[in-house]
């Protein structure tokens, strides 16, 4: 193989999978993707409920990773994490975010962006009762995005808390779920030769705009 630097630049896939026209795009935007992520679970792909969380700092500095998307109602996506984690704490400096599923098999990639707010604490209480008892103790335990000196420390923390809750585990008040509730989507459907399909959605006056972009 040459240089890495040289596979970058020479590799290349052709999307020929499918099509998306307007007239085939659903009016409303989150029953489009509702019809593509059922089609994603059908398809059997590996975690179809994966998105790429972008958040950025007061001052523009963006940031991004993967999350779970846990629950999903009238144009809001729920995901749940550590209210003080690197992420928590830029959408409380600056509570707009961007949302993007990648689903190579379909070659189809939707992104969404829209406000964030913290998910009523029903809604984080319901979710983290269904999480395994690791992951809950773990929510106790891991002071997340801050440094840790050994893994022997984090490890610690979740048997000292395993001693702890014995039976019941609470949720802790710093962990929890955000909702981002959408106003712009846009739907991403590889084509030959670099002339993708890209459908978009604008909220304005409280009605959807349809368009077409440019690939």
């Amino acid at each position: 193989m040459n240089s890495l630097n040289e596979y970058t630049k020479n590799l290349r896939h052709d999307f020929q999978k499918a099509n998306f026209n307007e007239k085939d795009a659903n009016n409303n935007p989150f029953k489009q993707f509702e019809i593509w992520f059922d089609e994603a679970v059908k398809g059997g792909l590996h975690e179809p409920n994966a998105m790429v969380l972008c958040t950025c700092t007061k001052k523009g500095r963006p940031s991004s990773r993967i999350v779970l998307l846990r629950g999903l109602k009238l144009h809001g996506f729920n995901f749940f994490t550590n209210y003080f984690s690197r992420k928590g704490n830029e959408l409380k400096e600056n509570p707009y975010a961007s949302l993007l599923f990648y689903w190579p098999e379909l070659e189809r990639q939707v992104r969404i962006e829209g406000k964030v707010e913290i998910a009523p604490a029903k809604i984080s209480d319901e979710y983290f009762n269904t999480r395994p008892r690791v992951s809950r103790l773990g929510a106790w335990a891991s002071p997340q995005s801050k440094v840790l000196k050994s893994r022997k420390d984090l490890d610690s923390w979740v048997s000292q808390y395993g001693e702890k809750f014995t039976d019941e585990i609470p949720r802790p008040k710093n962990w929890g779920g955000y909702i981002l509730k959408a106003n712009y989507y846009e739907f991403w459907q590889g084509r030959q030769s670099r002339l993708h399909d890209r459908i978009c959605y604008t909220l304005k006056s409280g009605k959807w705009k349809k368009e077409r972009l440019a690939p």
